[in-house]
């Protein structure tokens, strides 16, 4: 049955760029299997089909948009508002297509929840669980999921002592965002002079940041689509990280249904599992992994809200079990209705 839906995408976050890029792949596959489709974008209001067009062309490119130029969007964003929006209060289901900030984090969820609008994805605290690495990885360890140690950096970062997290964690070591996606603002750190400038630049995106025992390995991502796990996915990237530029500059990186031992691949949908329970995360998400040479994977973080852009990993992964793209978005329309009967 047709439904009215409105695509959330674009906001405010340094994922802006992918975000449009996704909503406006599943605005246009909702339109092939017959709904109503309106594209929302907190930062510019309703998109023009005209709009739609000159943006899907656009692409995602290279790197995110400058702190800067988010700052003006956020000064005339709609979040504040959007749960009086006729585009939203008249929809029969909201897809989210937001990606980090208060599209990831459980606000919109939470706001969506008290205007009673289904959605999907996760409910409020399963985002907001999922977004911070810090805890999420202390849920995950409890769950028997495998996740590599870690320690928060100081807010002062006069504080860091890099010969302490050396002992700590050993090098190489990730420095990241501990609520941002995509990548952004992360870097390999090898040796502890480099420690301080990479903490700074990350704590750019983010009131938190964490330093994580790098893991070596082969780069694997698992999701899930229900009750269903995907294939999963391997990620080989022309760069030794798999970072903001490799993730949506075509060519950049390859992926490809792994080929693992019957045994491993038991293990990742085992853990795959495990985090998407663990988290109470709802309708879909990815699960990412490093598998180390010895053949044990470790969980990375859980995505509540997955790209859908071209290059995304849950679409192919679904393409690779025979779900097409169109058909991936209705799926995940109807489990959101689904979830929506359920509450």
């Amino acid at each position: 049955m047709p439904h009215s839906i409105t695509v959330l995408l674009g906001g405010v976050s340094a994922e802006r760029d992918v975000s449009l890029s996704s909503g406006l792949r599943i605005a246009a596959a909702l339109r092939e299997r017959g709904h109503t489709v309106r594209c929302l974008d907190p930062a510019d209001g309703v998109l023009t089909r005209e709009t739609e067009h000159r943006l899907l062309a656009a692409g995602v490119g290279s790197a995110p948009p400058s702190l800067e130029a988010l700052a003006g969007m956020s000064a005339r964003s709609l979040s504040p508002t959007l749960g009086t929006l006729p585009e939203v209060t008249g929809a029969d289901v909201v897809f989210l297509a937001l990606h980090g900030g208060q599209g990831e984090d459980g606000t919109v969820q939470a706001l969506l929840d008290m205007v009673g609008v289904p959605y999907t994805g996760s409910g409020h605290l399963a985002s907001a669980l999922a977004m911070d690495k810090h805890l999420s990885k202390v849920v995950l360890r409890a769950a028997g999921v495998a996740t590599a140690d870690w320690i928060m950096a100081p807010r002062d970062v006069r504080r860091l002592d890099a010969a302490q997290v050396g002992r700590a964690l050993d090098w190489p070591v990730v420095v990241k965002p501990s609520k941002q996606g995509s990548t952004v603002g992360l870097n390999i750190v090898r040796e502890p002079g480099a420690l301080h400038a990479a903490v700074v630049e990350a704590f750019r995106y983010d009131d938190e940041v964490m330093i994580e025992r790098f893991v070596p390995g082969r780069e694997l991502t698992v999701g899930i689509l229900g009750e269903a796990v995907l294939p999963t996915i391997e990620i080989t990237p022309v760069k030794e990280l798999y970072d903001y530029e490799c993730k949506y500059t075509p060519g950049m990186a390859q992926e490809f249904v792994a080929e693992l031992p019957a045994e491993i691949q038991a293990t990742l949908a085992d853990q795959a599992q495990r985090a998407f329970s663990a988290l109470k995360l709802g309708g879909y998400a990815r699960i990412d992994f490093r598998l180390d040479p010895a053949g044990q994977p470790w969980c990375l973080e859980a995505n509540t809200l997955p790209g859908m852009t071209p290059t995304s990993l849950i679409p192919q992964a679904a393409a690779a079990a025979g779900v097409l793209f169109p058909d991936l978005c209705e799926r995940i329309v109807q489990l959101a209705l689904a979830a929506s009967r359920d509450r």
